[in-house]
């Protein structure tokens, strides 16, 4: 969340205030217990997160508001709960390919889903790729107002946009980036892979697990 933040304040958005809020949580995560207090402070990090999102998109027929789910109550919720279902669905099927359990988590370990692992490494990824998948759709005008429809109380995406984000998401999941460590190329769809075997190598008690942070 830093990273996008950051990106976009380098680029003439006011978002300095929401790094210092994210960064002042952020120090005080190493004195934490439990995974409830864990999750208290990403809730309080996601809210000065979702805040700078009408300063990187600024335009008002797609102003955020809160974060609002089941149904989403806007435009941007609504493109926000699409992409991450889908990032959701890609993990869970890259955790089926390494010997991991989906159903045993971290952070969402006590959550009464069938699975819970694939939303603690879809965490990592969500900003990354759902959320400037959002903002590069938005700031080219590739998405419109027309493109949502009110059904049930609350906003939904046409089959039109669908395509249009899944399209955008999955040459998104495709771009690769320069890994540091292996010394090569590799795409977003497969650091997620690699996360996964990190994990692996941690629980086998191989190498300590280190996150992947973005470095760009």
């Amino acid at each position: 969340m830093k990273k996008v933040l950051t990106y976009y304040n380098n680029r003439g958005s006011r978002l300095q205030e929401y790094l210092d809020t994210i960064e002042s949580n952020e120090a005080t995560i190493k004195v934490r217990n439990s995974n409830e207090e864990l999750m208290a402070i990403e809730g309080n990090i996601r809210e000065a997160y979702y805040k700078a999102f009408d300063e990187i998109v600024k335009r008002d027929d797609f102003s955020f508001g809160k974060r609002t789910k089941r149904p989403p109550e806007n435009r941007i919720n609504a493109l926000i709960s699409f992409g991450n279902s889908i990032i959701y669905t890609i993990v869970l099927s890259e955790i089926y390919k390494t010997h991991l359990d989906p159903r045993i988590g971290y952070l969402h370990a006590t959550n009464f889903r069938r699975f819970t692992l694939n939303l603690d490494v879809a965490e990592i990824f969500k900003p990354i790729i759902v959320d400037r998948v959002i903002f590069y759709l938005l700031n080219k005008g590739m998405i419109k107002a027309s493109d949502f429809r009110n059904d049930l109380n609350g906003i939904f995406m046409k089959d039109t946009v669908r395509k249009t984000f899944i399209e955008e998401l999955e040459k998104r999941l495709g771009t690769t980036i320069e890994h540091r460590e292996l010394g090569k190329k590799v795409s977003y769809r497969r650091l997620i892979r690699l996360e996964l075997y990190k994990l692996e190598k941690h629980l086998m008690e191989e190498k300590a697990y280190q996150p992947f942070i973005a470095r760009w």
